[in-house]
């Protein structure tokens, strides 16, 4: 360093033509090498060869540059035209075979057979329905039978109890109409002042038809009883009537019913207002009389 300072060293002649000389040789240069880089980036063509004779020794040509894509249309199916079916020609008529003689006569055998088991078959079904109906009509006239039976019970027993109440009331009737008699015996007795005992014996007479006439007009008078409307026919009651010699009642007996109890009540209470009775005309009262009395006399 010491001796650069010392020493200079002198400058060469065209300096300044060197630089631009080199300088353009190195913009020759990069140019070059862009040229070179840029021709190595492009795609190479594909090559394809085809080997036809080993002894051919040149190379193939270079194949020409591939065609722009064209787009293909799809080109429409062709329709199958299938040809036209052939008509069937229909088969020949086949005769069949005659049955022979004894296969016909057991064929024929066989159904008359099934007709007559069907027909049979028919004929006890349609005799088992009608079996079924007739027991399911006797039982039904059975049942009735039956509850028509009970019916008729209950109302004998109902017309048993009227009946039997009837009677118990006619017999407590006839005991109050005896006690009543005894009673107007002793007051009879009492009045005489005798011992019972009469100097003629005068037995019960009968009522002339006049006289029951008049008692029956009485009684009638006295009976109350409305008639009902649905009653058939006009049924009598008939009434054997006791009576004391002062024309008091000694006893009444129902000897026929009219079948309308409450018109029979109604006569017997008429009696028994009606008293005392009248004396006839021999100026006494007789035993008695036998009183008929319709519903709808009155």
């Amino acid at each position: 360093m010491t001796q650069a300072v010392q020493y200079s060293i002198p400058k060469e002649p065209g300096r300044w033509r060197a630089l631009l000389l080199a300088a353009l040789v190195h913009l020759m240069l990069l140019g070059f090498l862009w040229f070179g880089v840029s021709w190595q980036n492009e795609t190479p063509l594909a090559v394809e060869a085809e080997v036809w004779n080993t002894q051919v020794k040149e190379a193939a040509p270079a194949a020409p540059p591939a065609p722009e894509p064209v787009e293909v249309k799809p080109k429409p199916e062709p329709v199958e035209v299938k040809p036209a079916p052939k008509p069937i020609e229909p088969p020949a008529a086949v005769k069949p075979p005659a049955p022979k003689p004894d296969i016909a006569l057991q064929q024929e055998k066989k159904r008359k057979e099934e007709a007559k088991k069907r027909a049979d078959q028919e004929r006890q079904d349609k005799l088992a329905e009608q079996k079924k109906l007739a027991e399911q009509r006797k039982r039904e006239q059975l049942a009735a039978e039956t509850a028509k039976k009970r019916k008729q019970e209950e109302e004998q027993q109902k017309q048993a109890a009227a009946k039997k109440k009837q009677k118990e009331r006619e017999e407590a009737e006839a005991r109050a109409a005896d006690a009543r008699h005894q009673e107007n015996v002793k007051r009879l007795q009492a009045q005489a002042g005798g011992a019972g005992t009469a100097t003629k014996s005068q037995g019960p007479r009968s009522a002339d038809p006049s006289y029951v006439q008049q008692v029956g007009a009485k009684i009638k008078s006295n009976t109350v009883f409305n008639v009902p409307s649905g009653l058939a026919g006009n049924p009598p009651v008939e009434y054997d009537v006791q009576l004391l010699p002062d024309g008091s009642l000694r006893g009444m007996r129902k000897t026929r019913s009219s079948g309308v109890p409450g018109f029979d009540e109604a006569v017997a209470r008429a009696i028994e207002r009606s008293q005392p009775f009248p004396r006839d005309s021999t100026g006494a009262v007789p035993g008695g009389f036998t009183l008929a009395h319709r519903p709808k006399d009155q």
